[in-house]
């Protein structure tokens, strides 16, 4: 008897240090939100979302053109970098059984490991030199390259996770093999290949250095893919190293906003990828 209570003993402590050292982690994470919230939710406004920045000292200043950049530059990032990373990952997954298939994952490999920053001077010398100018086009094909290894690795391991069966019942039924890809396999992994993109967009959406070398900034509204526009990271660096408390409550604020998006794109890629496991049934 006196065995089985310090068996059960020893079992519950291990049980306790491991929740409390699970738990630890996350210490650090609730406590930036804590600050970020803390002092970015009061520069919340009416004015605040939808009028542009002003004069330090001026009232009624705001963000609206920097949240219409950062779903300008997340749109035309995703245009560019969704169809070629779905296609390679299918590619990869369905097709690449030699060497360059390697060298394809490989190259998707170190281009996730590139610093953004090098990624932005690539936008540089890709589209703003030739172009003579700054624009939202140059920043958006800086952060594609970002989201494209994301997604083509993802959808990769995705279709891969799909059984034989789905192929083999599709070809028996005469449907050749890209119609089966297209019509059978891409509609079956479509929650997983859309978690990898929520993923790859929730890390992009929070970069600076590749607009630095290529969106630039814009304190005006601007709905032109072909200029310079601004973006909530953007702003919060400008904002955040300014002497002025007015642009420094307002860089809080365009934080809290910034990590609510990403925030919000983390919880509906967990709730796909819960579907896709099957726990959320």
């Amino acid at each position: 008897m006196r065995s089985i209570l310090w068996r059960k003993f020893k079992d519950r402590s291990a049980l306790l240090v491991i929740t409390v050292l699970a738990f630890l982690p996350a210490l650090p994470l609730f406590h930036i939100l804590y600050g970020i919230f803390r002092l970015g939710l009061p520069a919340f406004s009416w004015s605040f979302f939808t009028h542009l920045p002003t004069p330090p000292g001026e009232p009624n200043g705001g963000v609206g053109n920097a949240i219409v950049g950062t779903l300008m530059l997340s749109m035309l990032a995703s245009a560019l970098a969704i169809p070629v990373g779905i296609l390679s990952g299918v590619y990869l997954s369905e097709y690449a059984r030699g060497r360059f298939g390697e060298v394809v994952r490989v190259a998707a490999d170190v281009l996730q490991g590139v610093p953004s920053i090098v990624l932005g001077i690539v936008g540089y010398l890709w589209l703003v030199k030739p172009m003579g100018h700054f624009s939202a086009l140059s920043g958006a094909v800086a952060l594609s390259l970002m989201m494209l290894p994301v997604i083509v690795r993802s959808t990769e391991e995705i279709l891969r996770m799909l059984p034989y069966t789905l192929r083999e019942a599709s070809l028996s039924l005469g449907v050749n093999y890209w119609r089966t890809v297209i019509k059978v396999l891409i509609p079956t992994g479509l929650v997983g290949i859309t978690t990898g993109i929520l993923v790859a967009l929730s890390r992009i959406m929070g970069e600076t250095a590749p607009l630095l070398f290529t969106a630039f900034g814009n304190p005006f509204w601007n709905f032109n893919p072909l200029q310079p526009v601004d973006a909530l990271p953007l702003t919060v660096f400008k904002y955040a190293i300014s002497p002025y408390q007015d642009w420094i409550r307002q860089a809080w604020g365009a934080s809290a906003v910034l990590t609510l998006m990403v925030l919000g794109l983390n919880l509906i890629s967990r709730i796909l990828a819960r579907r896709l496991s099957g726990d959320g049934k």
